[in-house]
């Protein structure tokens, strides 16, 4: 993968990431506060725990911080894998969202 494919696919992760929390938001589900800054998206729940994603680009990943840990992704040509086998990203996150909001979340790629 190049460094402008990167880009672009990491970009609709974070895009994506937003317009779910919006939908959430606009569903009354939770009160998510997600804040966007650069290559970095930061969601912060009504309990104040948080969830950091950000990009590393030298590597192609995403990284994903969690209360129950901190994940990487990579691109495999059609969605963001676990590095270690936990999962596809939006699967992951849905589950961390969930726990940390205390209700169940859905975000989907």
């Amino acid at each position: 993968m190049t460094d402008p494919e990167f880009m672009t696919e990491a970009e609709i992760l974070l895009k994506a990431v937003e317009a779910n929390c919006d939908r959430i938001n606009d569903n009354n589900l939770a009160d998510i506060d997600n804040q966007r800054t650069g290559g970095m998206v930061t969601l912060v729940f009504p309990n104040k725990s948080q969830i950091v994603i950000n990009l590393q680009k030298p590597l192609h990943e995403i990284w994903l911080a969690a209360k129950s840990g901190g994940y990487h992704y990579k691109f495999d040509s059609c969605s963001w894998t676990d590095t270690k086998g936990q999962g596809e990203f939006f699967a992951c996150l849905t589950r961390y969202a969930s726990e940390q909001a205390g209700c169940p979340l859905v975000f989907a790629a």
